[in-house]
């Protein structure tokens, strides 16, 4: 099993520290959530994913402009993964802009400090943008080390117990941007656990995209809406470059959602996609903790006779309370058509849309509140049946590693589950 760095170990306890203190906030936040739980929206024509009309209004409730020609390159696990963002990384001319919520330590979060030190030695800029929550335990020597080589290292939002409120919205983008021509998305962490090809229980299954084209300008746009925040910092110049597109590439949209007092833009993106999906909806997400408008959503597409599947977590998930609120819409999606499976190989971390046959949703955001309403997100949707076969591909392998959960399971909780679910209501709209 990996070990865990002694500062990255004590995360939980820095976590359960706080837990009192965050808790009042919650509380606070709460009163609007709940207030609003039952709150979706209609589409009295929905569009249907992958067609004109819904990249319209994806541009038009996203600000994500629908760009053309974009080549783009799905990458399963770590063993494809890393190897991608590595060889970019070397093969840097000009600028690297880099964000991530998690930065730990272990063998791949050294080859990747010393990758993008070697770069900042080599008069290239790099910039490294680290969340202050999720990558609070990063090995601080590596810090050391970049910053001595010439990469310039901010935190976005640190720990502060005077603004518990902000300190509460994380930012859970990964994006890369090399030369502002590559640039890389998906759930992707800089950690041992993301290593390998799910070779066992400690290796974790992820989904991350590969971007050449006008897209790539979006993804340094979310780059830069953070590094701005964090370091005061406007970028220009050779980071945003004029980008081509490609004759044989395909349209992508990259949607991009902060915290507000109201919805997000992918709290509405996913509404939409479920109220437009025609045949198909398959999800693949790490947490699955859907509020009521989007049980309810879900529920009128199963209806419809939408294939409705859904792939979690099941017992090898790192946030056991998530898996335990989550089950309490277990009940109602069965019961109108749904198909649950709970992914048994390992840790499953990959946040997929399939929608039909010609769009998918590719990026960080979970099937939870806290990427509906809490935190900074990032995900890249494309209209192109050869990717959605692509995934469609996966989906369906991961389902061989995984169990369906059935009505009959559901109805057959014990007593101390159901205890359990009823109590994780009580933070179910932060989680």
């Amino acid at each position: 099993m990996p070990q865990q760095s002694p500062v990255r170990s004590s995360l939980p306890k820095v976590a359960g520290a706080g837990a009192l203190a965050l808790l009042g906030t919650y509380l606070a936040k709460g009163i609007h959530y709940r207030a609003t739980a039952k709150r979706g929206f209609e589409l009295a024509e929905p569009p249907a994913p992958g067609t004109a009309e819904f990249a319209r209004m994806l541009e038009a409730i996203a600000q994500a402009p629908n760009r053309e020609g974009n080549r783009l390159a799905i990458l399963r696990n770590g063993k494809e993964i890393f190897p991608s963002m590595l060889e970019a990384i070397r093969s840097a001319s000009r600028t690297i802009d880099f964000s991530t919520y998690i930065f730990w330590a272990g063998a791949i979060a050294l080859e990747v400090a010393e990758a993008l030190s070697e770069r900042a030695r080599a008069g290239i800029e790099v910039n490294l943008l680290l969340d202050g929550y999720g990558s609070v335990s990063v090995d601080r020597d590596l810090v050391t080390g970049m910053e001595q080589a010439g990469v310039k290292v901010a935190r976005f939002r640190p720990l502060n117990w005077h603004d518990l409120r902000k300190s509460n919205n994380r930012m859970h983008r990964r994006i890369m941007v090399v030369d502002g021509q590559v640039g890389f998305t998906g759930g992707m962490g800089i950690a041992e656990e993301w290593e390998g090809d799910v070779e066992d229980p400690d290796h974790w299954r992820e989904t991350h995209v590969r971007v050449e084209g006008p897209a790539v300008t979006d993804l340094m746009g979310a780059f830069l809406e953070n590094w701005v925040e964090a370091t005061g910092t406007l970028l220009s110049g050779l980071h945003l470059p004029s980008v081509p597109s490609h004759e044989d590439g395909v349209p992508a949209q990259i949607t991009r959602s902060s915290p507000t007092s109201g919805s997000t833009a992918t709290e509405e993106i996913f509404l939409a996609a479920i109220l437009g999906a025609q045949e198909r909806l398959w999800i693949t997400t790490a947490y699955f903790a859907p509020r009521e408008a989007f049980v309810n959503a879900l529920c009128a597409a199963a209806r419809r006779g939408v294939d409705l599947r859904i792939l979690v977590n099941g017992r090898s998930i790192d946030k056991q309370v998530v898996r335990v609120a989550g089950k309490q819409s277990y009940g109602p999606l069965l019961e109108c058509g749904a198909r649950i499976f709970e992914y048994q190989r390992a840790m499953l971390h990959a946040k997929v849309l399939i929608v039909d046959d010609n769009w998918v949703n590719v990026g960080t955001a979970n099937f939870d509140n806290r990427s509906f309403a809490l935190q900074h997100e990032i995900n890249l949707c494309a209209r192109d049946p050869a990717l959605v076969a692509h995934l469609e591909k996966h989906f369906l392998e991961d389902l061989g590693q995984s169990e369906e959960y059935l009505l009959q399971h559901w109805r057959e909780r014990s007593i101390m589950e159901r205890l359990r679910g009823h109590a994780s209501e009580l933070v179910r709209h932060s989680l």
